[in-house]
C-alpha cells in the first residue's frame, strides 16, 4: 500500500486571518490574537492518517498535537509484548487532548516528586509534539524520556511543555511509555512465549517503538527523520544510555543527552530479572501463587489486575534492582560491557548530573555505624580508603550513613556520567560534559496549581537537588510558584540554549553561551553550571578518581 504523502498545513489565508481581527476588534473583543488563532487549523498527514492539532496557549506560532499513538495500545493478549504497529485510520483525527498516562502507582512523595493523582491507562502509548513555525528547512527533532524510576511519571505536564524549546527552532517530542511490572515485568513465562526467548524491557522497546513513528511521519510535522536526539533525565536517561547499546536501534537517533543517569552499574545476580519477576508474580496472584507455583503461565500473568500488580511491586523487591534487564535480544549484554568493547552507537552525545543528587532521593542508614563504615570502605577500597573517607570528612561529621550515602551518590550519578563520556570519547565523538550546582527552587515539579513545599529553610535551602534542572532545560522557569529570580531565567535560557544547539548540530557552543569545551578524560574539562558558568577540569575530581578504584 502506497503510504500517504506527508504534509504540513497551517492554514490560513492572511488575508482571512486580518479581515477576522478587524471584525472582532469591530465587535469590541480585545483577544484578538486569539481569535486569530481559534480560526487556524494545523493539520499533518502521517503514514496513518490525517492529525488534526492545535496551537500552543503561550504562543500562538507552536504547533502543538497531544495524544498522537505511536503503536497500538499493550491491552489484551498485547500486554507484555513488543508494541505492535499502528493501524492506519479514515478521515481527520484529533491530536488536541492528552492522552493517559501509563498505570502506575499514585505518587504522594514527601518532597518534590509527588504527582497526585490523573488520569492512567493501559491504553497510553501516545507522544506529544510542539513545532515551530515552519520555514523553508526542517527543524531538528528532540525527543524526550521523562524520569520515574521506571515505575512512574508522565510526558504530559507543564515543566516538559515543549514551547519555549520550539521557540529555539526545534521540534519537540515527549513520550508515554510502560512502566513498573506492565513495563519490565521479566518472567520465564513471558520469555517461553517469545520467539527471542526473552522478557523484560517493555518500556524500553515502546521507546524504540516511538522513535520508529519518528522516522516515519515527523516530516509531517517539518523535522528532519536525520536529526534526531534523544534526552532523557534519570530513568529517562538510564534508557538513553540502553539505547546507545541495544542492537535494535541503529539509525533511530544522531544525537543523545543524559541527565543524572546512566546504565553503566552492572547487576551481580538475577541479571535478566526473572527471579524477582516470578516472586513479584506470586505475590501478585495470591492465594493462586501456590497452586499455580513455577507452572505459572503466560494466561496467568495477563490476568492479574493492575492494582493487583502496583501492590505486589510495592511489597516485593522487585524495585531493588534495575528495571532495565538483560533480556538476550533488546540488550543482549549488559550496557556497561557494551561500552566497554566500544561497540555502542557512535553519536556525539551530552551528559551531566547535580551536585546534591542524593537529598531527599536516596535515604541515610541512620544504623551504619563508623566500624561497618570502615569496614565498607576496606572491603570496597583497599589501599584507598584512608585517604577516600578524608576526603568525605564534612559528610562524616554528620554521620557514617552520610558517608556511605555521599559515596553510593556520587558513583551512581557524578562518576557514572564521567565514564559515560569517557566511553563515547574513546568512540572519537564529540562529547560534553556538565555539572550543576547552581541552586534552583526545590517545589513540586509535577503539580503545577500547588508547587509550594513549605522547607523551613526555604525554597532554596535543598541545594541542587535532583530534578532540579528539568525546568532549565525546558527554559520553563516562572510558569508556577513565586519563588524564581531574574538569575534562574538566565540560567533558564543558558542551558536550553545549550541543549537546542547541541541537538541542531552536535556541539552545544553559540554566540549567546560561554565556551563549552569538549571532553576528554585527560583533564576532564566540565562545564560548571554555576551562579557564573565556566569549565572546570572535572567535578569532585580526586573523589571519583578514588571511586573508580573500587574492586
Amino acid at each position: 500500500m502506497q503510504k500517504p504523502k506527508p504534509a504540513h498545513r497551517k492554514s490560513s489565508q492572511r488575508n482571512l486571518a486580518l479581515f477576522i481581527l478587524v471584525v472582532v476588534g469591530l465587535s469590541g473583543c480585545t483577544d484578538m490574537e486569539s481569535a486569530m488563532n481559534s480560526n487556524r487549523v494545523n493539520e499533518a498527514t502521517t503514514v496513518q492518517g490525517i492529525l488534526q492539532g492545535t496551537w500552543s496557549d503561550s504562543d500562538p506560532d507552536i504547533g502543538v498535537f497531544r495524544g498522537v499513538p505511536y503503536a497500538q495500545p499493550p491491552i489484551g493478549d498485547l500486554r507484555w509484548r513488543a508494541p505492535k504497529e499502528l493501524e492506519s485510520w479514515t478521515g481527520v483525527r484529533q491530536a488536541t487532548k492528552f492522552g493517559s498516562a501509563c498505570w502506575q502507582a499514585f505518587g504522594n512523595d514527601k518532597f518534590v516528586w509527588g504527582r497526585g493523582e490523573f488520569p492512567r491507562s493501559e491504553d497510553c502509548l501516545h507522544l506529544n509534539i510542539w513545532q515551530p513555525e515552519k520555514s523553508n528547512t526542517s527543524a531538528p527533532v528532540m525527543v524526550w524520556f521523562h524520569g520515574g524510576a521506571h515505575t512512574g511519571g508522565r510526558a504530559q505536564v507543564e515543566v516538559f511543555d515543549g514551547t519555549e524549546l520550539a521557540r529555539k527552532g526545534v521540534i519537540v517530542v515527549t513520550v508515554n511509555y510502560r512502566l513498573g511490572p506492565l513495563g519490565f515485568l521479566a518472567h520465564p513465562a513471558l520469555a517461553q512465549e517469545s520467539e527471542h526467548n526473552s522478557s523484560g524491557n517493555y518500556g524500553l522497546m515502546d521507546k524504540i517503538s516511538a522513535l520508529k513513528w519518528v522516522q516515519e511521519n515527523i516530516q509531517a510535522f517539518g523535522g528532519d527523520a536525520n536529526n534526531v536526539t534523544i534526552f532523557g533525565q534519570s530513568a529517562g536517561s538510564s534508557s538513553v544510555c540502553a539505547l546507545m547499546a541495544s542492537p535494535l536501534t541503529s539509525g533511530l537517533f544522531h544525537k543523545a543527552i543524559g541527565q543524572s543517569a546512566a546504565c553503566l552499574i552492572k547487576e551481580k545476580r538475577d541479571a535478566n530479572g526473572q527471579e524477582r519477576g516470578t516472586r513479584l508474580a506470586q505475590l501478585a496472584l495470591g492465594s493462586n501463587a501456590e497452586d499455580v507455583g513455577v507452572e505459572v503461565t503466560a494466561a496467568d500473568l495477563r490476568g492479574i489486575d493492575n492494582q493487583s500488580l502496583i501492590t505486589a511491586m510495592q511489597t516485593s523487591d522487585w524495585s531493588a534492582a534495575s528495571r532495565i534487564v538483560i533480556d538476550g535480544w533488546v540488550l543482549p549484554k549488559a550496557p556497561a560491557d557494551v561500552f566497554a568493547a566500544d561497540e555502542h552507537i557512535k553519536i556525539p552525545l551530552l551528559v551531566g548530573s547535580l551536585a546534591n543528587e542524593g537529598h531527599e532521593l536516596i535515604p541515610v542508614n541512620e544504623s551504619f555505624t563508623a566500624a561497618d563504615l570502615d569496614n565498607y570502605l576496606t572491603k570496597a577500597f583497599a589501599d584507598s580508603a584512608p585517604e577516600l573517607k578524608a576526603l568525605y570528612a564534612k559528610e562524616l561529621a554528620i554521620s557514617p550513613g552520610m558517608v556511605q550515602r555521599e559515596i553510593f551518590t556520587d558513583s551512581y550519578m557524578a562518576l557514572s556520567m564521567r565514564s559515560w563520556a569517557a566511553f563515547n570519547h574513546r568512540g572519537d565523538q564529540p562529547t560534553y560534559l556538565y555539572y550543576m550546582d547552581y541552586v534552583p527552587p526545590a517545589y513540586q515539579i509535577y503539580l503545577f496549581n500547588d508547587p509550594d513545599l513549605g522547607l523551613p529553610g526555604g525554597p532554596r535551602s535543598a541545594g541542587a537537588y535532583h530534578s532540579g534542572d528539568l525546568a532549565y532545560v525546558f527554559n520553563n522557569v516562572g510558569k508556577t510558584g513565586d519563588f524564581w529570580l531574574d538569575q534562574d531565567f538566565a540560567m533558564a535560557q543558558t542551558m536550553s540554549t545549550y541543549w537546542t544547539n547541541f541537538a541542531k548540530t552536535g556541539n552545544p557552543n553559540g554566540s549567546s553561551v560561554p565556551n563549552w569545551p569538549a571532553y576528554s578524560p585527560q583533564n576532564h574539562q566540565t562545564q560548571l553550571l554555576s551562579d557564573k558558568v565556566s569549565t572546570i577540569e572535572g567535578a569532585k575530581r580526586k573523589k571519583l578518581d578514588l571511586l573508580a578504584t573500587r574492586r
